[in-house]
This record gives structure tokens, sequence and C-alpha cells, in this order.
């Protein structure tokens, strides 16, 4: 898994934070060991699993969000379980620590989708982020207009089409539209985006709030006409959506011949109410026609009726020619209305008058937050504030299921494999375009993206089940997967440190002190300040695989190099080094230094040379934390309002050499860099 940059406070969240292991979701959260769990699965059907150690603490806050999902998952028919890891029983989602840090989806014994637990925020994610895994072959995910008109002609004459806008993936009204889709989806073809400029497109004026949209696809037989469009105006809720929809099966016009007061539609039972246009004999055609206009203005708002006053049993005032009835066993309205437009607004004035409240006491929270479009997910909110950049998407190559395979073995290539309805992944497109535009004219690597929202099946033949993944592919070679931060400048050194063999093979003394100095790469040393050079006599056969597979591992994250020539000696004994070695050349401080590698093997070799590479005492940054979280030792921060002070910084680098501090993780953050630092330091420092 990638870790994130974008998503500020969350991680921070994971540093200040001392978790403790929950033990009160008793409720409905079944805790399992992985034994047990798999043998529960069953063919066909869908479940969510969340592994974490019996022995190491969970965040209370996932798990309690994860028990609230138990039950409305239960009502779709997938189950829910927390897994134990346990020591006796052996199962690739436990023991790394990566891992506890996702949750699994299956169907069957199949693994559908892998979830990083900071994307199920609540218990609103999680169901959206499920159903919307279930549902992916059954909704269609649209970025262009075009998309979504090729996918309206195709339904024209044969079904109709439910098109939602959400602003960001896993939100509560992502959720509304998935039950909807669960629920109608063999009834409608449910379309869903994220992009704002997608709905400006299609005419809609407040952009700001999510939007549901019945295309009325079905009856058009003529591929040249629009489907006619009914906007849903009440906020989406999985209540309203269900409402509309039914509304939208409900007749556009219904004739009755009888008291309007013993009427009774399927509006009615909706919360909707009805209105009867008076019709005549003499006028009958020019009645229906009006009626029929009204009734297209209001769908989804009231039923619209058709009353024939000739055939009516009771009497109706003689100048009446509307009857409005706002609801079951309420008097009716009779009304002289003799405009269309005052039809409406007497209607829509009569209607929502709760929601209309509710909406007022929002904006009493104040009118920048619909101005500034603030959200809480900080990665939706990137994807917001930059959804007006026009990316120079042509700087990178767009693969399909046909351009795929032919594409990755034609040439060295970098593959974004991304979602376009993800967050992460569109904040994180606009960093990968970034890095395109830094490589032009200067890179052989070619650089290629592929949406899985449409080729579903491509990504699952690659092995990727999150989403952003980016790999590498080189001839001869197995993809490497990128696991840096999501971000253009760490992208960038793993593309530039991958241009050379993992392990280098050095073949002179002369080469390898060249290596050691930075002179044989020097236009690398600025994205490795660390150069690893393994030395070995060339009976050590072992110890050179263990080597060698720990430099492939760490391809693209530093500079590494192998030397086992009968001559090794000389550079052993330079560097006052036993063999086998490592010799680590620091280039900033211009000084080599060497460590045994003795009985090592090739993950303790990989765990040696990633701790190399940290500083003895670091600034905390959102881009390195996940990095000195991973040492499993507590963080002993120091507070600075700027940049850290000389006498302190030299005051904790002492402490550190006389190994007073070996147990902790000392660390300084500076507070004018950090959103919350910022209105805490003038008042706390």
């Amino acid at each position: 898994m990638m870790s994130s940059s974008f998503n500020i406070f969350r991680v921070g969240i994971s540093f200040v934070m001392v978790c403790i292991f929950y033990k009160s979701l008793v409720d409905s959260l079944p805790a399992l060991s992985p034994q047990k769990y798999f043998s529960t699965l069953k063919s066909g059907k869908a479940s969510l699993a969340y592994f974490c150690q019996a022995d190491s603490p969970s965040t209370s806050i996932f798990l309690e969000e994860l028990n609230k999902a138990v039950k409305p998952l239960q009502d779709y028919g997938i189950s829910v379980a927390k897994v134990n890891c346990v020591k006796e029983e052996a199962s690739r989602y436990c023991g790394k620590e990566k891992d506890l840090m996702k949750a699994y989806l299956f169907r069957g014994n199949i693994l559908l989708r892998e979830f990083p637990t900071d994307t199920l925020f609540d218990v609103n994610a999680i169901i959206a982020h499920v159903l919307f895994a279930l549902l992916f072959n059954e909704v269609k995910y649209v970025t262009t207009l075009e998309h979504l008109q090729n996918i309206e002609d195709t339904l024209k004459g044969k079904a109709n089409i439910a098109f939602a806008y959400v602003r960001a993936i896993g939100t509560p009204e992502h959720r509304a539209v998935m039950e909807a889709a669960f629920v109608y989806g063999t009834t409608y073809q449910f379309v869903l985006t994220t992009e704002i400029a997608l709905l400006g497109s299609i005419g809609t004026e407040d952009i700001e709030y999510a939007h549901l949209y019945f295309f009325h696809c079905k009856p058009v037989l003529d591929v040249t006409q629009q489907c006619r469009r009914t906007l849903m105006e009440q906020p989406l809720t999985a209540l309203n959506i269900y409402r509309f929809i039914k509304s939208m099966e409900a007749p556009l016009l219904t004739e009755v011949a009888e008291d309007p007061q013993q009427v009774s539609t399927v509006h009615l039972q909706l919360g909707l109410p009805l209105v009867f246009i008076v019709s005549q004999q003499a006028t009958y055609e020019a009645d229906r026609r009006t009626a029929e206009w009204i009734g297209w203005r209001l769908l989804g708002k009231a039923g619209v009726l058709l009353l024939l006053r000739d055939s009516l049993e009771v009497e109706i005032p003689q100048q009446a020619n509307v009857v409005f009835k706002r609801e079951e066993g309420m008097p009716v309205e009779y009304l002289v209305l003799h405009d269309i437009d005052l039809v409406i607004s007497h209607v829509e004035n009569n209607m929502y008058t709760e929601e209309v409240r509710e909406d007022e006491d929002d904006d009493i929270e104040g009118p920048d937050m619909d101005t500034l479009g603030i959200q809480d997910d900080e990665v939706a909110e990137t994807v917001y504030r930059d959804r007006k950049r026009q990316l120079p998407l042509e700087l990178t190559v767009e693969l399909t299921e046909e351009t795929f395979n032919a594409t990755v073995t034609a040439s060295d290539s970098i593959v974004l494999f991304y979602a376009g309805w993800q967050a992460v992944s569109m904040a994180f497109l606009q960093s990968y375009i970034d890095l395109a535009i830094k490589l032009k004219g200067t890179s052989t690597m070619l650089l290629a993206r592929i949406n899985c929202a449409d080729w579903s099946d491509v990504c699952t033949k690659q092995n990727v089940t999150e989403f952003p993944v980016v790999k590498m592919y080189k001839e001869g070679e197995k993809p490497v997967s990128y696991a840096g931060m999501l971000g253009t400048e760490d992208l960038l050194k793993f593309i530039q440190l991958s241009r050379i063999s993992c392990p280098v093979n050095i073949t002179s003394v002369q080469e390898a002190e060249e290596y050691l100095s930075g002179e044989l790469y020097k236009d690398l040393v600025s994205y490795s300040s660390v150069s690893v050079l393994g030395l070995f006599s060339p009976t050590m056969t072992t110890a050179k695989e263990d080597f060698t597979e720990a430099g492939k591992y760490l391809k693209g994250c530093v500079i590494t190099g192998i030397y086992s020539e009968e001559d090794v000696s000389i550079l052993s004994n330079k560097y006052t080094a036993t063999l086998p070695a490592l010799l680590l050349a620091r280039h900033k401080e211009d000084k080599v230094e060497s460590l045994p590698l003795a009985n090592t093997h090739a993950q303790d070799i990989v765990q040696i040379i990633t701790n190399s590479l940290l500083e003895t005492f670091p600034e905390i940054t959102v881009e390195n934390l996940p990095t000195y979280l991973r040492l499993q030792k507590p963080l002993l921060i120091l507070f600075s309002d700027g940049s850290i002070n000389t006498q302190y910084k030299k005051a904790m680098l002492t402490l550190i050499k006389e190994k007073h501090l070996d147990s902790l993780t000392p660390c300084w953050l500076n507070l004018n860099f950090t959103c919350s630092g910022m209105e805490t330091s003038s008042s706390r420092l």
C-alpha cells in the first residue's frame, strides 16, 4: 500500500494518539481467528474483514464505525468480521504492519478489493465503498460528457438512467446512491460522476451540492433525440431517492372522473401532493396537452391528474380550473389559476417546508462554507479546489484493454492505475501529470495511465486491488510496484533511481572508489544522499544472493552496488570492514562507514539499509512521518515555533550520541508548517 501525503489530519492523528486495544465491540461485530473466518466464507456471498494482531493495539474509532456498518451491510447479504491474527495460524493478511491498515472484501474466497482504512473513515464511507466495489460493473462511472452521451445513446428505447453527481466517494450522498443502485440496479442503469465540470455541462446552475437526475431514455426511439431529464430537488438521502424513483414509475398523467377528495394515488403515499387540472368536453384536447406539460414540470414533485368535470357526480365550483390536494385526509383546495407558472409556483410554495427550515439552520453556520466548498476529507478538498484546473493529459498515454499489453512490452513504462471515482486517485493524477511535465523530452521511460473504473479486468489481471498504484514495467523483468509517497518529487526519485541496476555490479577497486565518492552516478546523488556498497569475497555465494535480493527490493529507493572480486580485501582493509560487509557512503557528510553483514538475511539487510537512510534527529513532516512510525518506538518531539534552535539541537544530538534515547525516536516539529500548529504556536510557545 502506498502512503498518502494528502490526508494531513488523519496522518497527524496517528502520531499523537496512544492506541488501546478496543474490546467493547461485542454487539454485532464478530471476532474470529483467520481459520475460523475463512471457513465461514460461502461461494457467491460477500464478506468484509478487518485483520488485526490479537496482541497489538487497534484504533477504536475505526472499529466503532465498522461495528455500525454491520447491520446495514447484513441487510444487503454482506457479512462483516474482525479477524484476530494469531501466531499459531499463518495468513498472508497478517504479519505486515501495512496490512493492519486495510480491510478486505471477499466474494466467497476470492479477494475483490483492498480498502485502506483511512478511506473507510465512517459508517457511510464503509457502506458506500463496499457497495460500489460489488456493483463495480453495474454502476457506470463517467468523467466526460462524451462518455455519458454514449451511455445515453446506447440505452435509448431500452432503459432509463439514474445519473448522480456526488462531490466525493464515501460521502453520505454516495452511500445513498449506492444503496439505491443495489435495489434498483436491475431496473435502471445507474451512472455516477464526481466531475463538477460534467455536472455543469448538462445545464445545472447550482453545482455545489450532490444531484440526481432521471434520464427518460426508454420512450426515446430516435437516437438523435435527447432523453428528457428530471432533476431530484430534494437532498440525496436513501429515502428521498426511493420516493423520487417511485414517482418516476408513476403515470405522467391520470384521467379521473370522481370526487377529488376520494382520489388516492401513489404520490400521496410518497408524501407528494396531487394537482387536478379541471377539464370539460369542449376543451379536452387543449386541457390534456396543458396537463401533460404541467406533469413534466412537476414530475417528482406532485402527481398530476386530468379531472373530467362533465363526468363528475359531485359539483365543484364553476370558476375553479385547478384542484390541489396536499395530503390524504385534508380538504382539497379549489383554485383559479390561468397560468401554468402560477400552478407550478403554488405547488412548489406548498412543499418541502421542513427541509427549507433545515437548510436555513445549516446556513447559520456561515456563508463561507458554501463559498469555499470546505470538506471534511482533505483529499476530496484538494480535488474540489483544483476542479477547474485543466490537466495536459496528452503528456501521458491512456491505456485500454486493447493497448495495455502491447504498450508495456514495447518500451520501458511507468503505469498509473487509478479510479476516476476516487478522490485520492484524482489528486495523485495531478501529481502524475506534473511529473510528466518535469520529464518531458528528457526521459526514455514512457508514462502511461489506465482508469480502472473503465478497464477493471486489466487492473485485476495486474493484481491491482487498491488505488492509486504505480508500477514500472521493463523488458525481461517482473513489474516493480512503487511504494513511496504520493507526490511528484518522490515518484521522480523512484523513476530516476530505477534507471540503473540494483545492485550495480562493480568490477574494479577504482570503479568502487568512484562509486563511493558519488562520481560514478553524480547525476543521481541528488536523489540518494547515501550510496550502499556490499563487499563480499568470491566464495560468499549465499551472502551475495541475500544482498542482491535486498538490492532488488530497494530499487528506486537508494543506490546499491556489489563488489566481490579477488582484490576485495583492498577495500575491506581501507575502510576497516570485516567481510561480508556494507559500506555506507554519506555524500552530504563526505564520509564512509562500514557495517558487518555476517549471517544477515535479505530482509534484515533491507532493514539495515532503510534505517541508515534515516536522520539522527529529523524534522517530522507529513511525508516522512509514516517512515519513523514504522520504527515502532515512541516519538520524543521537540516543538519549535520556526527553525530548530541550534543550542537545542546540539543538546539532543549529545543525548542521542550517549545512547540515552535509544528506546525513543527523537525528532522535532515546526509548528508553523502544520495546520493546527499555526493556531496554537503563538499562544502556547
